[in-house]
């Protein structure tokens, strides 16, 4: 075991002499000029092979499928739809309020799509897009106003 220098990453070197390889075809594309053949491996490869039978399972590929179908397409949205590309901010605690609020947003809105389909008559509508307007939209702004301040520019 040896820490790889150029990212600094735990590995594992194998080495095998070239008199194993004597009766070996591919000895020459191999070895080449070197007596020795060594290739490095990820220290933690076990658990890297555990986890893609976990994975390629019967149970991981339903939880791969459900995992596409229902948190995926949010995180789509709030990439391409609302802006939420990067989270600049400082620390984990202000990430976290980050992604609490793009998902608020996220439910309201899709929550008064869901509430303006359901109604029938047009009594209530006017009153939901007054709330929307008036009370929704500025309360996710003054959250999210003093975040600004806190931001990272790379």
């Amino acid at each position: 075991m040896f820490f790889e220098s150029k990212n600094n990453t735990k590995k594992k070197e194998y080495r095998a002499s070239s008199k194993i390889c004597i009766d070996c075809p591919l000895k020459g594309s191999c070895l080449g000029k070197s007596k020795e053949k060594k290739f490095t491996v990820t220290f933690y490869r076990d658990e890297y092979e555990r986890n893609n039978q976990r994975i390629n399972s019967r149970q991981g590929r339903y939880m791969k499928g459900k995992r596409q179908s229902t948190v995926e397409p949010v995180f789509g949205t709030l990439t391409q739809f609302l802006g939420l590309r990067k989270i600049n901010t400082i620390g984990i605690k202000q990430a976290n309020k980050v992604m609490h609020l793009s998902a608020i947003a996220y439910n309201l809105k899709k929550y008064l799509k869901f509430v303006n389909k359901k109604v029938k008559s047009g009594v209530k509508t006017p009153r939901l897009t007054f709330l929307y307007k008036n009370f929704f939209i500025p309360l996710i702004y003054s959250v999210l106003r003093p975040l600004k301040f806190r931001f990272i520019y790379c």
